[in-house]
């Protein structure tokens, strides 16, 4: 958590010093003008990819499947379209890996991988705890019962 709040701060400050060089590199009405670009082009790119993502997930819809792979990537479409939307260097290249289809596939498989490898960790001992809690239809938890006896001489 603590370091997610260093990141948290320590951002905007690295988006001020890439403006700064940036801005002393190629003058400040280029610097400006870029940023305006890719706001715009943000919000182009967040609207075309947008459409396709949610005509997609409406065709598999009309199949009867589920759309998760769309829903999941729709979320990635608006993260990124709101980075382009931000100013500031470091938030477009974020952006656009989101908005672009290769990289956003690449992101939606990594986060499907890492979600159900989560769940499989939550579930490897559900059989033992709901049979601890008493719940039917659980198996006995495996415990292995003895006694003992303490020698201490």
């Amino acid at each position: 958590m603590r370091a997610f709040l260093f990141l948290l701060l320590l951002f905007p400050l690295l988006e001020l010093a890439v403006l700064i060089k940036v801005g002393s590199a190629i003058g400040v009405l280029p610097t400006l003008l870029l940023i305006i670009f890719t706001a715009i082009l943000g919000s182009v790119l967040l609207r075309v990819a947008g459409l396709s993502t949610a005509w997609r997930a409406r065709e598999r819809l009309t199949r009867g499947e589920l759309p998760e792979q769309e829903m999941l990537e729709g979320l990635l479409i608006a993260v990124g379209g709101g980075l382009l939307l931000l100013p500031g260097f470091i938030s477009d290249i974020f952006g656009l890996l989101c908005l672009f289809p290769f990289t956003r596939r690449l992101i939606v498989a990594n986060l499907r991988k890492r979600v159900e490898e989560q769940a499989l960790r939550q579930r490897a001992f559900a059989d033992d705890l709901a049979a601890s809690q008493g719940r039917p239809g659980a198996g006995r938890p495996n415990v292995i019962e003895g006694e003992y006896e303490r020698r201490d001489r």
